[in-house]
């Protein structure tokens, strides 16, 4: 196993970059694979919902659409993909809140959410333990978290299945270089350990990670 190659803590800011990755979270709804049914099932039903790390938006779009929710709002490092996530929620006809901020220091008062989301995003955190108890401090008592991502021991064949699949065809490098980033399941077991998340629980799926639990 070779050991983690950080990619970048500052999110996609490039605007052409943006154009690309919108195209390639477009079809990743489109085949499921974005984490949203992973969150419904790990017990998210609804209410005031974060998004942390949202880029264009389409997981908190479909979860939305799916439960209903009070209230959904992004918290995004890129400026670039703020634009594509608001003009992603009104296609939608959602009525999403997004706005430009750091997951270590969230713009948000303590116990604001019901719960808290991410899908893709934690292997660019620069600080995950700080990003954990920043989720800690704005949920509720009783408010639920379910975070997803890349795990960087997915099996080489797995890994070259999705790779080819992956369009448009100018995103493959960039998803070499996040499962390089990406963490194993005993990395963030360890991390969450020295986390105010440290109840969480930890899965593995076909070709990522799911982290799960309430506070």
């Amino acid at each position: 196993m070779k050991a983690r190659v950080i990619e970048t803590n500052e999110g996609i800011q490039n605007e052409i970059t943006v154009d690309a990755f919108d195209v390639f979270a477009r079809n990743i709804r489109d085949k499921g694979w974005n984490g949203v049914d992973s969150m419904i099932a790990s017990g998210i039903k609804g209410g005031n919902v974060l998004e942390v790390g949202p880029g264009p938006g389409y997981v908190g779009l479909e979860l939305a659409k799916k439960l209903c929710l009070t209230s959904l709002t992004g918290c995004e490092i890129s400026p670039a993909m703020l634009r594509f996530s608001e003009k992603n929620a009104a296609e939608y006809g959602i009525s999403a809140h997004y706005v430009l901020g750091n997951c270590m220091n969230m713009p948000f008062r303590d116990k604001n959410f019901d719960a808290v989301i991410s899908n893709g995003s934690l292997h660019e955190w620069e600080n995950p333990i700080l990003a954990f108890n920043e989720i800690y401090r704005v949920l509720r008592t009783g408010g639920r978290y379910c975070i997803t991502d890349l795990r960087r021991d997915v099996h080489p064949l797995k890994k070259a299945m999705v790779y080819l699949s992956t369009q448009p065809k100018e995103m493959r490098p960039g998803l070499i270089t996040s499962l390089n980033a990406a963490y194993t399941a005993s990395e963030i077991t360890e991390l969450l350990r020295h986390s105010d998340l440290r109840s969480a629980t930890v899965s593995s799926n076909f070709f990522g990670l799911c982290i799960t639990g309430e506070k």
